[in-house]
């Protein structure tokens, strides 16, 4: 075998020194000229060949010439027509980009984002790559505010904020560690609030403080985490998860982020979770106290509340009711134990 490798490594060394090549091509520029229209600046070749290239150069020439005159719907669809027919050359990513930014122009951000995602997905390589992720990213919040997309460039639809959801989902998978990833996070949880769905709310900020911590949008997202989680809690009668992980969050920001200009809404927001979670505790031992007269449980609950919150009228209303459960519990008659039962009479049978 290895006398047949030796014959065919001047193929394999021709086969890398050609594949060197290629990247050139990818990053070739086209440059447009009034007088002599598209051409292809940096010696690479288009990709077509014949016929083809003349169309090719045809269709481009034709869409800018409209793009110029502002006959922008034409100039869209002559440029999406090159990347339909010819993907494979040089014209496909500056067309689609193009087309985008024609239909963007025309409100049609459906359209428009839908061309930018080809691009990126056909053409990952592209010099246009963070400019359409931007462009992406500003359609997403145009949908996010309320924004319409527009039937044919003038009919406006209904607003659609779970449209722009899902494109900022789509940014996400496409540049996860661009700028635009944690804000399109914190753009899809504050629609999500919006629309009063609190549970994706709360996960896409979860992503984003564990996906992007160093971000200097990580402070506003706990703060937030635990704002919505207290918004989940249900008052003193209830369980108090959600209670006890918005007061996780208040901590956790207020030790990461002490010199936060949001540090005071921070405090009051956990003096109130702590309230509630003592509260709580002091209700549950009312139940043993008042309606039970189980002591020892009464006392481990309002212990509790006091724990839960030392320096707070609650704990001082806990304190005060252990006194009760005490004088109470040493003032309950002690029961006499109950009499043993008579022992019965043993009867002798004659037979």
């Amino acid at each position: 075998l290895m006398p047949s490798l030796l014959r065919r490594l001047p193929l394999v060394a021709l086969i890398i020194g050609l594949a060197s090549l290629l990247p050139s091509r990818a990053f070739a520029d086209l440059i447009w000229s009034a007088d002599s229209g598209w051409q292809i600046q940096g010696g690479a070749l288009s990709g077509l060949t014949g016929a083809d290239g003349r169309v090719a150069i045809d269709l481009m020439n034709k869409a800018r010439r409209s793009e110029d005159a502002n006959a922008t719907g034409s100039a869209a669809r002559a440029y999406e027509k090159v990347s339909k027919k010819f993907p494979n050359s040089i014209y496909a990513p500056e067309a689609l980009f193009r087309a985008g930014k024609l239909r963007m122009a025309r409100r049609q951000y459906y359209a428009a984002f839908d061309d930018f995602q080809q691009m990126l997905g056909r053409y990952p390589n592209t010099k246009r790559f963070e400019e359409a992720v931007g462009l992406e990213y500003q359609i997403g919040s145009i949908l996010l505010d309320g924004g319409r997309n527009r039937a044919w460039g003038w009919f406006p639809g209904l607003t659609n904020r779970s449209r722009g959801v899902e494109y900022m989902e789509t940014i996400l998978i496409n540049a996860p560690y661009s700028d635009y990833a944690p804000l399109a996070l914190m753009n899809s949880a504050r629609t999500h609030e919006f629309l009063g769905e609190k549970e994706e709310a709360i996960d896409a900020l979860d992503r984003m403080v564990n996906t992007y911590a160093t971000s200097v949008l990580a402070s506003t997202a706990y703060l937030k985490l635990g704002q919505l989680h207290a918004s989940l809690s249900d008052g003193p009668f209830y369980d108090q998860g959600s209670t006890k992980t918005a007061i996780s969050y208040y901590e956790d920001f207020m030790i990461l982020f002490p010199s936060d200009t949001n540090i005071a809404v921070a405090a009051r927001g956990l003096d109130d979770m702590k309230k509630m979670l003592a509260l709580s505790k002091v209700k549950i031992g009312d139940f043993y106290f008042y309606k039970r007269d189980n002591f020892p449980a009464a006392r481990v609950f309002y212990n509790e509340a006091i724990t839960a919150y030392p320096d707070s009228e609650v704990a001082r209303e806990a304190k005060a009711k252990l006194v009760q459960v005490e004088a109470k519990a040493a003032n309950k008659p002690v029961l006499a134990p109950a009499p043993a039962a008579p022992a019965k009479k043993k009867h002798f049978w004659l037979f």
